[in-house]
């Protein structure tokens, strides 16, 4: 049970490191972080492979040059501290999650070598816990498969044999032959793989608090993805209730509000840091992408059977009463109060943020943006003044401010 959650989970602090990835290679964090799992990348004619087909792809010779001074530069420091993030932040993310120390230690060891070369800590050998080992051969034999085939998977696994593996679990894994269903086993799809995995004799249920808790780690995971939303999601989370509250809505409402507004921006996970951060305007083909997160978030939500009933809320972060705003266009007709309030809670925390792309904005400023937005049809009157008084109370600083 603590290796099929350590494994599912095993990602949660990969968002953290995005910023920092795309940085050092100028680019797309995505694209990288898949490359970069097929390179044994304590193999220098490996690192400078990978290095020279992609740094800075598209860009000129000079740039990539630079880029790449840079990048070798950093060498073993840099890939450390990117590792160490991701498994430092992972870790943290499922022990709030509840889902015991046993599987956040699979999760912090999961970059660890057998032979002492790996990350964050340089274990050696049995130091590892085996549920780390036995995930760190899992998720590199896997990248191996998909990308190659079964004979790269089993030629790069003789090769890390006793250096980035432990011996027995390779043993193990090459004498899977051909025939075995395993192979049949992965094509099907990734849900019903995991409903045929979960062990039966330790089923975790979620009640109302480890579902709090599940929205908040998530809130972390997403607003890891850039520094510039540091804590964006628990930030429109918290203006949320407090319109809510000052509004009187229900108990249940002000809950379920706080969830959707924890994971409304969920769907940016699969947008490109080269367009989260970048310091410039958007290109229009850069902003369809953009736009198409609360899509992304829906698709997401609804899924899960303990949020599917806030995917509709949580995807309409960005409508407005005119019908202006993405991904769907509604109109106030199909904009409930509960959703008006996420809009304007998205809104404000946004504009009181500190961005890559304008000067900081003043609490008057900000204010005045909003109420134009308003006189223009685009936000709820009766909200904005529950966010004033709200904001009025002096009981809430936004987060980058704070910080």
């Amino acid at each position: 049970s603590s290796l099929f959650y350590a494994i599912l989970m095993k990602d949660l602090g990969c968002s953290s490191n995005a910023a920092k990835m795309c940085f050092l290679f100028g680019a797309d964090d995505r694209e990288t972080k898949g490359a970069i799992k097929t390179v044994d990348w304590r193999n220098f004619r490996q690192q400078a492979g990978f290095a020279l087909s992609h740094i800075a792809p598209g860009k000129p010779w000079l740039t990539r040059a630079l880029r790449m001074v840079g990048v070798l530069a950093a060498g073993q420091r840099a890939g450390k501290e990117l590792i160490q993030i991701r498994c430092e932040r992972g870790a943290k993310i499922a022990r709030l999650f509840g889902l015991g120390e046993e599987t956040a230690m699979a999760i912090h060891n999961l970059d660890e070598h057998f032979d002492g070369g790996g990350h964050p800590s340089g274990a050696t050998g049995d130091e590892i816990p085996l549920l780390g080992r036995i995930m760190g051969l899992a998720q590199t034999a896997e990248v191996f498969l998909r990308e190659h085939d079964r004979e790269a998977m089993r030629e790069m696994l003789r090769e890390r044999r006793g250096t980035w593996f432990d011996p027995e679990l390779v043993t193990i894994l090459l004498a899977v032959s051909d025939e075995d269903e395993l192979w049949q086993q992965l094509s099907k799809s990734t849900e019903e793989m995991v409903q045929q995995c979960e062990p039966e004799e330790h089923v975790l249920y979620a009640d109302d608090e480890r579902l709090d808790n599940i929205a908040a780690g998530f809130a972390q995971v997403i607003d890891a993805k850039s520094p510039w939303t540091f804590n964006h999601s628990r930030g429109v989370a918290d203006i949320s209730v407090g319109i809510a509250k000052v509004l009187g809505l229900s108990s249940t409402r002000v809950r379920d509000l706080n969830r959707a507004a924890l994971l409304h921006d969920i769907g940016k996970l699969g947008v490109s840091n080269l367009i989260l951060d970048k310091p410039g305007k958007l290109t229009p083909e850069e902003l369809a992408v953009m736009r198409e997160h609360p899509r992304n978030t829906f698709d997401i939500l609804h899924r899960v059977a303990g949020f599917g009933d806030l995917a509709d809320l949580a995807a309409s972060h960005h409508e407005r009463l005119d019908g202006k705003g993405y991904y769907r266009g509604l109109s106030a007709m199909q904009l409930s109060v509960d959703a008006r309030i996420m809009c304007v809670a998205d809104m404000y925390e946004a504009l009181t943020a500190k961005r890559p792309y304008r000067e900081d904005l003043s609490p008057l400023t900000v204010m005045e943006i909003l109420e134009k937005n308003c006189a223009g049809g685009g936000v709820c009157p009766m909200v904005l003044d529950a966010l004033k008084t709200f904001v009025a109370r002096g009981t809430f600083v936004p987060y980058q401010l704070a910080a």
